[in-house]
């Protein structure tokens, strides 16, 4: 099993970037078959974590969406600070348009109701969330989870665009904190 050490934390392997890949595909699919007659719906990245999740979806869909980037932050070390800041947000009009939040993972869900209570205030027609992985144990929100590529133990995980203050995005993998 391949190790990885950030900082002061190791880390080892938890999902391959093969299993990954399979796992989007499956998400793509399903959006493609869901949207396929919306016309051009707007995929919003949640920016740092979810770029490369975000790239690969779009290199699978078939359907003509347009892409939009937000950063948020909630985040210190590996814990939620609770308390959900915009960084950067969108400079366009949402109103009438479908909207897909693409995350990289979902856990307390504090940055997916920030960002659903942002979109409703725009009139925004209908609004989807997909995101790469979930953590079911620690959801406890009310908003539906529309696309989840997959669903993990409630452990701290790094790579494939997820950080442990600010490394570890770049591996290919996704590894998860040795206990």
């Amino acid at each position: 099993m391949k190790r990885v050490t950030l900082h002061d934390k190791t880390f080892c392997t938890y999902i391959p970037n093969e299993q990954i890949e399979q796992d989007i595909q499956a998400v793509a699919d399903q959006l493609n078959k869901d949207l396929a007659d919306v016309e051009h719906p707007i995929f919003v990245c949640v920016l740092k974590g979810s770029f490369m999740f975000y790239a690969s979806l779009m290199q699978k869909l078939t359907i003509q969406p347009e892409i939009e980037f937000i950063r948020l932050s909630s985040y210190s070390g590996t814990q939620s600070c609770g308390e959900v800041k915009q960084v950067m947000g969108l400079n366009r009009d949402l109103k009438g348009k479908t909207v897909v939040i693409v995350e990289d993972i979902v856990d307390t869900g504090n940055t997916i109701v920030k960002l659903h209570e942002l979109f409703r205030c725009q009139e925004v027609a209908d609004i989807r969330i997909c995101t790469l992985v979930m953590k079911p144990d620690v959801y406890d929100k009310p908003l539906k989870i529309d696309y989840c590529a997959r669903e993990i133990e409630n452990r701290f995980i790094v790579g494939f665009g997820l950080d442990y203050d600010q490394l570890g995005r770049e591996l290919k993998d996704i590894y998860i904190l040795e206990s």
